[in-house]
Formats: structure tokens, sequence, C-alpha cells
């Protein structure tokens, strides 16, 4: 009856050993096959303001990820339209934490900076009083600045890795070496389609 016991208590001991080995396997292959990184582009600044806006984002974990966006803006400053973004180019490096279940999926929260380029080109008549004439000229400044941010959205991923998201925010500019010309605050807009690899 004993040595029953000592084998019963063996064959137990290794079914509980490969179960567990067979668990962390699988635990191990699940985690492979997480896609850690994201493409993306914003079709909303492309339409709407004529800019190029790319991202790269990494996932940390489940919860968390870093990314950086690169904007270019590609609207000429004299074309007179009536909606457009004053940054001429925009790096935007952000960090986002997710509120769901599913992995970096869903509504989430954003902190981000921005270093961001603005200028403003402008014409003014003058009177010359020597000449007695108007005379014309334009002005062409720049502004480099420097901002923090917050912004809100929510991301959609199918199952192959194509993904969706919504987002949008503002940020302050903190620092800026014209403020002539440079703006107080800084949009964060976006909707863009991307890739999850």
């Amino acid at each position: 009856m004993n040595s029953k016991n000592k084998d019963m208590k063996k064959a137990l001991l290794g079914l509980l050993l490969f179960t567990s080995f067979a668990t962390f396997a699988q635990e191990d292959l699940q985690e492979e096959k997480v896609k850690h990184s994201e493409v993306k582009i914003n079709a909303f600044n492309l339409i709407l303001f004529k800019s190029i806006d790319v991202s790269y984002e990494y996932l940390i974990d489940s919860e968390s990820s870093i990314g950086a966006s690169v904007l270019i803006n590609l609207r000429d400053t004299d074309s007179g339209e009536d909606i457009y973004y004053n940054e001429k180019l925009a790096i935007t490096p952000y960090y986002r934490r997710y509120f769901s279940s599913k992995y970096a999926w869903g509504f989430f929260l954003e902190a981000f900076g921005m270093y961001n380029v603005q200028d403003d080109v402008y014409e003014e008549y003058n009177y010359n009083m020597i000449s007695d004439q108007y005379e014309y000229t334009t002005s062409d400044e720049t502004s480099s600045n420097l901002a923090f941010g917050m912004a809100v959205g929510g991301k959609f991923v199918s199952k192959k890795g194509f993904l969706f998201e919504v987002f949008g925010g503002v940020g302050r500019n903190i620092i800026q070496s014209n403020e002539k010309i440079g703006s107080e605050f800084v949009p964060r807009l976006g909707a863009t389609f991307g890739w999850r690899f």
C-alpha cells in the first residue's frame, strides 16, 4: 500500500510539473505572438490641413506605449486659405496609457511634448512721407517653440493588424524664440490609419 501511494505521489508530481511546464510554454508562445510596433499616417491632417503627419509607436505592454509623430505642413504660407496650422514642422514624442482589457486597444490618455516651428508671412502698405507714396513691404518671420500638452482618444485594431485611431488634445508653448508670432497653444488632432506588426 505504501509503494502504491509513493507511485501515485510520483505520478501526481510528474503530472503537476508537466502541466506547469506546458502552461509556461503556452504563455511564452502567446507573448511571442504579441506585436509591439505600429506605423501610422494621419489622414485628418492630410485632407483638412494639407500636412503630412506620420507616427511610430512602440507598445511597452498591454496598458502603455511610447511613440513619436513628425508633421510637415505642405500649405503655402501666402495661399490665403482660411484653415491651416501655424506650424510648418512639428516633432511630437508622446506616452500613452490604455484603459481596456485588450492589448493596447480602446480608450487612452496621452501626454506629449512638441518641438514646433511656426512662421508668419505678412504684407503691409506703409506711407512714406518723404516720397509721398505708399510702399509695399513683406515680412517672413519664424519662431521655434517647445510645448507640452495632453490628448485623449481611442484605438481599434483588427485581428490582422490594421488599426484606426482618433484623438484630440491641446498643448501650450512654454518656450518661444519669437513671442511676436509664436502662438500660445498648439493643437494635437488626428484620425489615423496604420498597421501593427
